[in-house]
Protein backbone atom coordinates (compact mmCIF):
# COMPACT_ATOMS: atom_id res chain seq x y z
CA UNK A 1 0.00 0.00 0.00
CA UNK A 2 1.67 3.65 -0.52
CA UNK A 3 0.20 6.92 0.79
CA UNK A 4 -0.26 9.88 -1.33
CA UNK A 5 -0.02 14.01 -0.11
CA UNK A 6 -0.29 16.42 -2.79
CA UNK A 7 1.29 19.83 -2.30
CA UNK A 8 2.07 23.08 -4.17
CA UNK A 9 -1.88 24.16 -4.96
CA UNK A 10 -2.63 28.03 -4.70
CA UNK A 11 -3.86 31.05 -6.85
CA UNK A 12 -2.36 31.84 -10.07
CA UNK A 13 -2.98 34.75 -12.55
CA UNK A 14 -3.35 33.22 -16.03
CA UNK A 15 -0.31 32.67 -17.92
CA UNK A 16 1.42 31.76 -14.74
CA UNK A 17 2.71 28.67 -13.84
CA UNK A 18 2.71 26.37 -11.08
CA UNK A 19 4.73 23.55 -9.70
CA UNK A 20 2.74 20.41 -7.53
CA UNK A 21 4.38 17.82 -5.71
CA UNK A 22 3.10 14.20 -4.59
CA UNK A 23 4.89 12.74 -2.06
CA UNK A 24 4.57 8.60 -1.57
CA UNK A 25 4.98 6.88 1.75
CA UNK A 26 6.70 3.64 1.62
CA UNK A 27 9.44 1.27 0.06
CA UNK A 28 7.69 0.72 -3.34
CA UNK A 29 7.33 3.79 -5.36
CA UNK A 30 9.37 2.87 -8.18
CA UNK A 31 6.98 0.07 -9.12
CA UNK A 32 3.83 2.16 -9.50
CA UNK A 33 2.78 3.93 -12.24
CA UNK A 34 1.67 7.48 -11.38
CA UNK A 35 -0.71 9.37 -12.80
CA UNK A 36 -2.56 13.34 -12.03
CA UNK A 37 -6.40 13.72 -12.68
CA UNK A 38 -8.39 16.63 -12.00
CA UNK A 39 -11.88 17.54 -10.80
CA UNK A 40 -13.91 21.23 -11.11
CA UNK A 41 -16.80 22.02 -9.29
CA UNK A 42 -19.51 19.63 -10.78
CA UNK A 43 -17.49 18.26 -14.09
CA UNK A 44 -16.03 14.58 -13.56
CA UNK A 45 -12.95 13.74 -12.47
CA UNK A 46 -10.75 13.37 -15.79
CA UNK A 47 -6.92 12.25 -16.78
CA UNK A 48 -4.54 14.75 -16.66
CA UNK A 49 -0.98 13.17 -17.03
CA UNK A 50 0.62 9.87 -16.52
CA UNK A 51 3.87 8.54 -15.80
CA UNK A 52 5.52 4.38 -15.67
CA UNK A 53 7.62 3.67 -13.42
CA UNK A 54 10.93 4.56 -15.01
CA UNK A 55 10.06 7.89 -16.13
CA UNK A 56 10.93 7.17 -19.63
CA UNK A 57 7.64 7.50 -21.05
CA UNK A 58 4.37 9.62 -20.70
CA UNK A 59 1.31 10.64 -21.53
CA UNK A 60 -1.15 14.01 -21.04
CA UNK A 61 -4.81 14.51 -22.00
CA UNK A 62 -5.19 16.90 -25.22
CA UNK A 63 -6.05 19.67 -22.77
CA UNK A 64 -2.58 20.46 -21.35
CA UNK A 65 -0.62 19.03 -23.95
CA UNK A 66 2.31 21.63 -24.28
CA UNK A 67 1.39 23.14 -21.02
CA UNK A 68 1.88 20.69 -18.20
CA UNK A 69 4.88 18.37 -17.87
CA UNK A 70 4.94 15.29 -15.83
CA UNK A 71 7.96 13.69 -13.77
CA UNK A 72 8.92 11.85 -11.28
CA UNK A 73 11.92 10.78 -8.94
CA UNK A 74 12.37 7.54 -7.52
CA UNK A 75 14.90 8.42 -5.09
CA UNK A 76 12.92 11.02 -3.16
CA UNK A 77 9.32 8.92 -3.98
CA UNK A 78 7.62 11.87 -5.41
CA UNK A 79 6.24 12.72 -8.42
CA UNK A 80 6.15 16.26 -9.73
CA UNK A 81 3.18 18.18 -12.43
CA UNK A 82 4.86 21.32 -13.70
CA UNK A 83 2.14 23.68 -14.68
CA UNK A 84 2.76 26.23 -17.36
CA UNK A 85 0.48 28.75 -19.47
CA UNK A 86 -1.77 28.12 -16.98
CA UNK A 87 -5.70 29.39 -17.95
CA UNK A 88 -8.96 29.95 -15.92
CA UNK A 89 -10.17 26.38 -17.09
CA UNK A 90 -7.27 24.24 -15.82
CA UNK A 91 -8.95 25.30 -12.24
CA UNK A 92 -9.57 22.46 -10.39
CA UNK A 93 -8.87 20.42 -7.47
CA UNK A 94 -5.62 18.71 -8.47
CA UNK A 95 -5.60 14.44 -7.12
CA UNK A 96 -2.34 12.17 -7.46
CA UNK A 97 -3.00 8.23 -7.94
CA UNK A 98 -0.77 5.17 -8.18
CA UNK A 99 -1.46 2.17 -10.19
CA UNK A 100 -0.18 -0.71 -12.39
CA UNK A 101 -1.33 -0.23 -15.42
CA UNK A 102 1.08 1.39 -17.71
CA UNK A 103 0.02 4.65 -19.71
CA UNK A 104 -3.53 4.95 -18.28
CA UNK A 105 -5.70 7.48 -18.85
CA UNK A 106 -8.59 5.63 -17.07
CA UNK A 107 -9.40 6.62 -13.04
CA UNK A 108 -10.80 3.50 -12.50
CA UNK A 109 -6.49 1.43 -13.18
CA UNK A 110 -5.26 3.38 -9.82
CA UNK A 111 -5.60 1.96 -7.03
CA UNK A 112 -4.47 4.63 -4.54
CA UNK A 113 -5.51 8.46 -4.02
CA UNK A 114 -3.92 11.29 -2.46
CA UNK A 115 -6.24 13.90 -1.17
CA UNK A 116 -6.26 16.79 -3.48
CA UNK A 117 -4.68 19.94 -4.00
CA UNK A 118 -6.31 23.28 -4.83
CA UNK A 119 -5.36 24.74 -8.37
CA UNK A 120 -6.90 28.53 -9.04
CA UNK A 121 -6.60 29.99 -12.09
CA UNK A 122 -7.59 33.84 -12.16
CA UNK A 123 -8.42 35.11 -15.63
Amino acid sequence: QVQLVESGGGLVQAGGSLRLSCAASGRTFSSYVMGWFRQAPGKEREFVATIIRSGKSTDYADSVKGRFTISRDNAKNTVYLQMNSLKPEDTAVYYCAAGWVPTTTRRNDYNYWGQGTQVTVSS
